[in-house]
């Protein structure tokens, strides 16, 4: 797993300076590096920074958040390769033992991220402070670049990590289960080492990476809006650093929900651990409502102005209360939601493993169908909570939504790693050949592992959802744009591209994972027929060649969708200009959100119905049959349909949505003043 990231931040390190260059050039020719000071966009009576210096703390902000994802993914990782070899051991002991143990290893990730993404932003901010004193338009201008470093980072680790590891799966899947009814996780599998190692590559480092940005990002939308309304005019640094302080709430909420599954109540039975999970967000969520009252309290003043497209709206500090706890609401409703849909407790997944009767087909048709099904909710909880938060505070209003959402991320994070920690430790379970008392705890806390699993993935895309709407407000007061009309012919087409790009990201990202799935397979059963006595157990299978196979796919295959994403707000910006570049912004977030819930639902759907054919625990999943039943076949084929979707384009589109946003605000500068250069030909 090491190697692997390694060799990912390699190429991704070179991205990353050439992107640095990018956006000093860029910003730095706004007027044309120029080192005079410059009338601020806003209050021009003032007079900022110049443009140049802007540039200069931009790109060094855009390396710090590159860098703090990076780390943020790394060292989770490190913490997973650890934990799941001790999970399987206390599995020894009993499946609470082993729950505490997993558990508490994702709330170490889950505190980690949130405490070094909070950390790193306000030192950045106390630095750059020095610099610009009383311009905090431009300072805050400059932190943007932090957003769009935690993002971008994250896009290349959630492909790169989502090819690699679906590769491996699909390709043990269907040889070893399908082909060769060897149980999963055999190690006689060839490509079972390159699976587990991607458990931790993608789902911890790349799910770290992308919840890091989602909250960078938020409170750089909120600090943008916040810096141009009556805190940044006034400069009341309490009130300007509303957006961090709810986040540090959120970390000492989380710590005292954390004890609760672990001290107060301990997990003794399987059937305690999905309850124990669910508890841990609905705790989480109460006492952070009251944590956002009390912060809300102290740290705003009653009456405050907020910066609403040219015009300043007057608000108040319960109304903000309560758009912070509309988000976080919003938040539990869609991970409940999620849950309904992809936990095989409930009658969706059940009609899903029913339909295995028939085959493959009818398992494919109804879990796509429970997918599409699966968004109504969601949307309608996003909706509601950005009419709400827009109506009482604008742009900046819909930015603390998000983080509102976001500020229980230690939880998120906790119950969500806990799911690639219990897989693996199955895995190894599987390895060690240990016993089948063992495997069927670490297989109990993995059913339950997958839902959480979702879950998490809900909430990261309901943020992306909010995030990515807060940054385009915020691109579109920095692009001095008054109202985005979409009657116009520049925004309508700019909409209808946009809505193209999640649908041509997914495609590159659903091939790249199918062709390196088909090499993946070939290397499988060439092993299996060729080295002598690897069915019987007596040879051991080359491992290595497998891994190869992932880590050069995944590295090779990460840089078309990576470049799609970036060069895309770029390209539209220079040629089109900022009018259709706000289209192309609206149509990505509108359907690039229904394309990832969907997605992730279905595949989660379709392999919870597989273990639930497998675990065979009610009168009616023992009728589909034990493992190797043609039904469990069809479970396995719809299961590993899936697994691109739900791990590696699902996941991925969330990022899309949010990473043009923020790239085009932090290029808004430059777009206003040079953009749109095909309509000056014309």
């Amino acid at each position: 797993a090491t190697s692997f990231l390694f060799t990912e931040y390699q190429y991704v390190g070179v991205f990353m300076v050439a992107f640095a260059v990018l956006i000093f050039v860029f910003l730095g020719s706004v007027k044309g590096f120029s080192t005079s000071t410059q009338q601020c966009t806003y209050d021009t009576t003032k007079q900022c920074k110049p443009a140049l210096f802007t540039a200069v703390f931009s790109t060094i902000s855009f390396i710090l958040g590159a860098v703090t994802s990076v780390i943020s993914g790394f060292l989770g990782m490190k913490i997973a390769t650890y934990a799941n070899a001790r999970t399987t051991l206390e599995a020894r002991k009993g499946v609470g033992k082993a729950f505490i143990v997993a558990f508490r290893s994702g709330a170490v990730m889950g505190f980690l991220l949130a405490a070094n993404g909070l950390l790193v932003l306000y030192i950045t901010i106390n630095l750059f402070k020095i610099y610009y004193g009383d311009d905090w338009e431009g300072l805050f201008e400059a932190i943007t670049g932090y957003g769009l470093g935690g993002s971008s980072m994250a896009l290349f680790g959630r492909v790169g990590g989502g090819i690699y590891t679906k590769a491996a799966d699909v390709g043990a899947d269907l040889v070893g289960k399908v082909e060769r009814n060897i149980p999963e996780d055999d190690p006689r599998n060839p490509a079972v080492i390159a699976d587990n190692v991607g458990d931790n590559v993608g789902d911890i480092a790349g799910m770290g990476s992308d919840l890091f940005g989602s909250y960078a990002e938020s409170s750089c939308a909120a600090l943008v809006v916040a810096s141009i309304s009556s805190f940044g005019n006034t400069h009341d640094f309490t009130a300007m650093m509303y957006p961090l302080l709810i986040s540090s709430v959120g970390i000492l909420v989380c710590l005292l929900t954390t004890l609760v599954a672990t001290d107060f109540f301990e997990v003794k039975t399987v059937k305690e651990i999905e309850p124990a999970l669910k508890n841990q967000l609905i705790i989480s969520t109460f006492l952070m409502t009251l944590g956002i009252a009390l912060i809300s309290w102290i740290a705003l003043p009653y009456s405050f102005t907020i910066f609403n497209f040219g015009v300043q709206k007057e608000v108040k500090n319960w109304e903000l209360f309560l758009c912070v706890s509309v988000g976080l609401w919003a938040g539990l409703i869609i991970g409940f939601v999620t849950e309904y849909y992809t936990s095989n407790a409930y009658s969706p997944v059940q009609d899903v493993a029913d339909s295995c009767r028939t085959g493959a087909a009818t398992n494919v048709i109804f879990g796509l169908a429970l997918g599409y099904k699966s968004v109504i909710i969601p949307i309608f909880a996003i909706a509601i909570s950005i009419f709400v938060s827009f109506s009482f505070a604008a742009m900046y209003g819909v930015a603390v939504a998000a983080l509102g959402m976001l500020s229980t991320i230690a939880t998120g994070l906790a119950i969500d790693a806990y799911g690639p920690i219990s897989d693996n430790a199955g895995g190894i379970a599987e390895m060690a050949g240990m016993s089948h008392r063992i495997r069927e705890r670490t297989d109990a806390l993995d059913a339950a592992g997958n839902t959480t699993a979702a879950i998490g993935k809900g909430f990261a895309i309901g943020s992306a959802a909010l995030v990515s709407l807060a940054l385009f407000g915020a691109f579109v007061s920095r692009a001095e744009i008054t109202t985005v009309d979409v009657l116009t012919p520049k925004v309508f087409i700019g909409l209808l591209v946009g809505a193209m790009l999640p649908y041509w990201f997914s495609a590159m990202t659903m091939k790249s994972v199918g062709s390196a799935a088909l090499k993946m397979v070939e290397e499988v059963r060439r092993q299996f027929n060729t080295i002598p006595g690897l069915m019987e157990g007596t040879a051991k299978p080359d491992y290595a060649t497998c891994v190869k196979i992932s880590t050069d796919a995944s590295i090779k295959e990460m840089i078309p969708p990576g470049a799609l994403v970036m060069l895309t707000p770029l390209i539209v910006g220079i040629f089109f200009g900022v009018e259709t570049l706000s289209g192309v912004l609206a149509g990505s977030l509108v359907s690039g959100v229904q394309i990832a819930i969907s997605a992730s639902n279905t595949g989660g759907a379709w392999d919870n119905a597989k273990k639930y054919i497998e675990a065979g625990a009610s009168e009616h999943a023992r009728t589909l049959g034990p493992k190797g039943s043609d039904p469990h076949k069809a479970a396995v084929i719809g299961d590993t349909v899936g697994d691109p979707l739900k791990d590696t384009s699902g996941p991925s589109l969330n990022i899309l949505i949010k990473l043009m946003a923020v790239e085009s605000l932090v290029f808004a500068p430059f777009f206003a003043t040079h953009g749109g250069l095909l309509f000056k030909i014309f």
